[in-house]
């Protein structure tokens, strides 16, 4: 059997990360983002766990993915039903985990075909 790599295209793929920074197809994010397999990807306004509002998350109803994953930063933290509350108004599922687990899970729903969003936490 052959074994080779399946081209993505010009889907967004993590191909990097670390503490304090995710790498998109090979260039570096050093700030909270909203990933998307088919769209640019966008610079996401919130800088600390406590500093999130619903409105980060409401951000991501445009773009309807059917499920989010949550990257919390360097360690799982669960944000509080109200900040997801949009989501859940469209039935669209959130799945938390932290930063690191996020990366690779997207990585894995986005080559499955899933529409699926990635919000990422870089704590500054």
């Amino acid at each position: 059997m052959k074994l080779h790599p399946d081209p993505s295209g010009a889907l967004n793929t993590v191909t990097g990360y670390g503490a304090h920074y995710v790498d998109v197809n090979l260039v570096r994010h050093e700030s909270s983002i909203l990933l998307l397999p088919d769209a640019p990807v966008l610079t996401w306004p919130v800088s600390s766990f406590d500093a999130l509002a619903p409105e980060h998350f409401a951000l991501l109803l445009e773009q309807a993915p059917e499920v989010v994953v949550f990257g919390s930063g360097a360690r799982l933290r669960f944000p509080h039903p109200r900040l997801t509350a949009p989501l859940a108004a469209r039935r669209i599922g959130i799945e938390t985990m932290d930063f690191m687990a996020a990366c690779r899970t997207y990585n894995i729903l986005m080559a499955e075909g899933r529409r699926v969003a990635a919000a990422l936490l870089i704590e500054q």
